[in-house]
């Protein structure tokens, strides 16, 4: 049995789960002085962003999908970019380009690059799938290496460093569905619901009133920074690590432990990336409950987000109205017996 990484100093960290949790609590409070309800979709993306990942918000246009990212920046007090995804948008346009500049004392020319707005902390990608791969691309070594490369020259990306993209799941025409290569480069899939009635009376109230809601910052990007240390620190016990590679596995339909659902209706299933993401975003959970290991109720909490866009259904499943979520239900209920 392999030891889990040791925590640098224990008492340190058991102060610094006690911190995470409050900041938990702070961080959903002055999210919700702008957004009402959405405390599982909130959870999901502090979850995401602790755990060092990123995050695609899938719901229909209207349910402040936008305002979420924007005040999840604001409450962190990080650098925050809105990329606004349209077919003619270039990779340049995301990653910045050279321009030559005269020196009016020598007279000579130079190059000089300018950062695009993928050099912030927070980048909200907004309709990510309504420009074409190759701009989509220009985002798949920044979110992996969190490095851009242009003309020939690499830029480290300042940390923290996150991706949270929307998608409107109604409108297909003039899109561009992403790429299984991009996709998998998302930690966690959110769906975005509608608010209940109250919520949508609150919200109706809010919104059409005089008053701006002002969010108070409560994590510097240097915090930020050290609790995504300390998730890593967070030890996941072997049984579950054997539980994530085993729900993975059984994603797959030329897996010998594969269940029939996957044979008949998965064309290509989870790879190891989501073994790993389950693992961290189970750890994630559980310190930001101040807690100082995870368990399978931490792992059951992930599952979904991290395998539903990882599965390629087939048209078997297609003709019979099978979901990749419905799917990852069966395969989680079959993976714990």
């Amino acid at each position: 049995m392999t030891a889990p990484i040791p925590l640098v100093s224990p008492d340190r960290d058991v102060e610094l789960l006690a911190r995470l949790a409050d900041a938990r609590t702070r961080l959903l409070k002055q999210i919700g002085r702008r957004i009402v309800g959405q405390t599982a979709v909130l959870d999901g993306i502090l979850t995401a962003i602790l755990a060092g990942g990123h995050a695609l918000l899938v719901g229909v246009p209207g349910l402040a999908k936008t305002l979420m990212v924007q005040s999840v920046a604001d409450a962190l007090q990080l650098r925050f970019s809105r990329i606004q995804f349209t077919p003619d948008l270039m990779p340049s346009d995301i990653t910045g380009t050279d321009v030559i500049e005269e020196d009016m004392t020598t007279g000579r020319r130079a190059f000089r690059f300018v950062k695009g707005p993928i050099f912030a902390n927070v980048i909200l990608a907004d309709e990510i799938n309504r420009t074409p791969p190759k701009t989509q691309a220009a985002l798949l070594q920044a979110m992996q290496e969190h490095e851009v490369t242009a003309a020939g020259q690499t830029y480290a990306l300042a940390a923290p460093f996150f991706v949270l993209a929307t998608q409107n799941p109604i409108e297909q025409e003039g899109t561009y569905p992403l790429p299984e290569a991009q996709l998998d480069r998302f930690m966690f899939e959110l769906y975005v619901d509608y608010p209940t009635r109250e919520e949508e009376e609150r919200i109706v109230e809010w919104t059409t009133g005089d008053v701006a809601a002002e969010i108070a910052p409560v994590l510097t990007a240097d915090e930020l920074i050290q609790l995504q240390r300390l998730v890593r620190r967070v030890p996941a016990p072997k049984v579950v690590v054997e539980a994530a590679v085993r729900i993975a596995r059984m994603t797959r339909p030329v897996g010998a432990g594969a269940p029939d659902v996957v044979k008949e209706y998965v064309a290509w299933g989870a790879g190891p990336r989501a073994s790993q993401y389950l693992v961290l975003g189970a750890k994630a959970r559980a310190a930001m409950d101040g807690r100082p290991m995870a368990d399978l109720e931490d792992l059951d909490a992930v599952v979904l987000p991290v395998l539903r866009h990882r599965i390629v259904v087939n048209f078997s499943a297609e003709a019979a109205g099978k979901k990749s979520d419905e799917i990852v239900r069966e395969v989680a209920a079959r993976a714990r017996g």
